[in-house]
């Protein structure tokens, strides 16, 4: 894990709170959808060089959600891009845009030295949630270790948005949702999302016997 000093990490903290990554314009006409790096912390952990470059090498994408766990019966989802290491913190990012381009998920993982790391960083983020998701209240959800989940809108107030954070062991998990104004996903339909990928968190973390 990429060592920061103190200034660095509350740096960091603020970008990755506010800074958004932009996919290309729907071809149908729908609605715009955005992603925002992950609610994290890189923490002041140092490791020795080769142990970094080993973390480099780890590709954490066999982690994430594919697009048949996303799609329902409403929709069929696909996979508009991916994102290795986001923010430069291990782990994986994808971005799961409908047929009609009105409805997008963003899923994302970072993964820490330990549980108890991963827990602190997503509990000093959600004093921060609200310059992510507008107009909504952190809720606890039944999802992972302090799961958490905000309904309201994109900072920019164009899109209905909601955000889900819980950790698994190491992992910190970030799923955000945005949709038209008013077409907001069923909070059912977000928690049983969260609750595959804690699955394949669980699974694909476990050490070998």
């Amino acid at each position: 894990m990429r060592s920061l000093s103190a200034a660095a990490l509350a740096a960091w903290t603020c970008t990755a709170l506010v800074g958004c990554q932009t996919p290309p314009a729907p071809s149908g006409g729908g609605q715009s959808v955005s992603t925002a790096p992950p609610l994290t912390a890189a923490p002041t952990t140092s490791r020795t060089e080769s142990e970094s470059a080993e973390s480099d090498e780890v590709d954490y994408s066999h982690l994430l959600l594919t697009a048949s766990d996303i799609s329902d019966n409403e929709d069929v989802f696909a996979v508009r891009s991916t994102t290795r290491d986001p923010g430069g913190l291990p782990g994986a990012s994808a971005l799961f845009v409908n047929a009609d381009d009105t409805r997008a998920v963003s899923d994302t993982i970072a993964i820490y030295p330990d549980a108890a790391t991963a827990t602190s960083t997503l509990r000093r983020a959600l004093s921060e949630v609200g310059k992510v998701v507008v107009g909504g209240a952190p809720r606890r959800a039944p999802v992972g270790t302090d799961g958490t989940i905000v309904v309201g809108t994109s900072a920019d107030g164009t899109k209905a948005a909601t955000l889900l954070l819980f950790t698994e062991g190491p992992a910190l998990a970030r799923l955000q949702f945005e949709s038209a104004p008013g077409d907001v996903p069923t909070e059912e339909y977000v928690i049983a999302v969260g609750k595959m990928q804690q699955i394949a968190l669980r699974t694909g973390l476990r050490s070998p016997e």
